[in-house]
């Protein structure tokens, strides 16, 4: 041990990173948080404009129990340190039709929207939809999402437990051939569809499971007073309340090893010894050897590997014109039946459903004058290591636009191609992620059981964030801090 008090250095202050970090220091751990951006957050980040800062990765919290109880276990309140205001609108939706519906955070006034919206008919298999998902959230919420280290094992007991669960997960369905079993009116479908982008997969080729992420939505959702950049930067301020140190603009060039167990890292001006090493970034930059050749062989290469999706986000201020928007809304592609066929091969699609946060519009406002956006297209990963070219921008720009205008929108003034971060950059923003934004793909029935867990192969080196078990998204990154900090403190104890 190298002191009294161990070690662990963090790689990477993302959100899972962050929520490790405070309840280490909060354990009594020494907690070195190396980040080679300028500040906390990793994909929570946000651009400047001319109405103040807009976010530029997530913007939709949910499970808000998972955030109160970072805070609870270490003896503090979420209240005390980030303002959550929930939402009654969970999300607008649009088709070009002319077709508009509010899901909502009372699922009494959400079906009878959709009964409005579509026929009664629709509100009916939706209510049959939401108890569906309610079981398989029920049944997975723990043996799955809570645990460690997921089990095939422990996944057949809770199936055999109940057979409606079986009939409810549908494990020889896709996604998207259980909601258009699901569902009659193919707009529905489409909606519900889109939630396996969520994770960064393709409706036709991931689990039917992945629609009890509708459940884990309607049990609320909530916005981050200030942006969602506020909660990382006060995870890290309680951080550095218990000690923890955060040291910015640290490049990571090495980690090193001495009998078979992690010892050291370096960065391009220090070499820290420590007891335990967290790395918070994308596996596949471990196995790619961006951080020397001891961890080459921690992870697996079916944990890294298929790519997820990635993203074109368009980040800028500017008044909307023609169209009545919430905070969260979605304007859905013409043709649901060949929208996502481009993604999956890896082209860009020529007819995409886009999704637009209207930062200000939270708690159902209407601000005057210049208000923030941001627009998310999905795109395919990149193997391409050059930034995007102004004409590649211009192309995202133009697409963007144009399919928004079909449905009446427009911003004035019209945000340009420099407001883009594209696939591209995602790429060299987070290294070896190919810019995929959700790590592996969830792709396949088995995709959940091939996520790398906290414990990595290499003794004293573990995981965290959302290209690791449970998933994407900043609930499951956060959840993933409280498995590797409990894993490394158990692992530092019993040594």
């Amino acid at each position: 041990m190298t002191t009294s008090a161990p070690h662990v250095a963090i790689i990477g202050a993302g959100i899972g990173g962050l929520a490790a970090a405070l309840r280490l220091s909060h354990w009594g751990c020494r907690v070195t948080v190396l980040e080679r951006h300028a500040g906390p957050g990793g994909k929570m980040r946000t651009l400047p404009t001319d109405a103040g800062p807009v976010d530029a990765g997530p913007t939709v919290l949910t499970m808000k129990p998972v955030f109160e109880a970072l805070f609870t276990d270490v003896g503090l309140h979420l209240d005390e340190h980030v303002t959550l205001q929930t939402e009654e609108t969970l999300a607008r939706h649009f088709w070009r039709d002319g077709t508009v519906l509010d899901l909502m955070s009372d699922p009494y006034q959400s079906v009878e929207n959709i009964a409005r919206a579509f026929d009664s008919n629709a509100a009916k298999e939706f209510s049959a939809f939401c108890a569906q998902t309610k079981i398989l959230y029920d049944a997975f919420d723990n043996p799955m999402i809570r645990t460690s280290e997921p089990s095939l094992g422990d996944l057949a007991l809770t199936v055999a437990k109940s057979p409606k669960l079986l009939r409810a997960m549908k494990p020889l369905s896709t996604l998207a051939s259980s909601l258009s079993q699901s569902f009659s009116d193919p707009r529905l479908a489409q909606l519900f569809a889109r939630y396996a982008t969520y994770v960064g997969g393709l409706p036709a080729h991931s689990p039917s499971l992945l629609s009890l992420i509708w459940q884990a939505e309607s049990q609320g959702v909530w916005h981050v007073k200030g942006g969602m950049h506020q909660l990382a930067q006060n995870i890290e301020k309680a951080a550095r309340g218990f000690g923890a140190e955060f040291i910015y603009n640290a490049h990571v060039t090495r980690i090193e090893t001495q009998d078979g167990r992690i010892c050291a890292v370096q960065t391009d001006d220090a070499r820290h010894m420590v007891d335990a090493v967290l790395f918070n970034g994308d596996p596949n930059a471990l196995r790619s050897g961006l951080l020397g050749p001891a961890p080459e062989t921690a992870v697996d290469a079916s944990a890294t590997n298929p790519r997820s999706l990635s993203a074109n986000v368009m980040s800028f201020a500017a008044i909307p014109e023609g169209v009545p928007l919430a905070a969260h809304n979605v304007f859905f592609a013409q043709d649901p039946k060949t929208e996502y066929a481009p993604l999956a091969k890896g082209q860009q699609q020529s007819d995409p459903t886009l999704y637009i946060c209207a930062q200000d519009r939270f708690g159902g406002s209407t601000p005057i004058g210049p208000e923030r956006f941001e627009i998310i297209l999905n795109s395919p990963p990149t193997d391409e290591k050059t930034p995007p070219s102004e004409k590649e921008k211009e192309q995202c720009q133009t697409l963007i636009l144009q399919q928004l205008s079909h449905f009446g929108l427009s911003f004035s003034p019209r945000p340009t191609a420099s407001t883009l971060t594209m696939t591209k950059d995602f790429a060299q923003l987070f290294p070896a992620s190919h810019g995929s934004l959700y790590g592996r793909t969830p792709h396949g029935m088995m995709a959940a059981f091939k996520r790398p867990p906290a414990r990595s192969k290499l003794k004293g080196l573990y995981l965290v964030g959302g290209g690791t078990h449970p998933g994407a998204g900043v609930p499951m990154a956060t959840l993933s801090g409280q498995h590797a900090a409990a894993a490394i403190l158990s692992d530092l104890i019993s040594t």
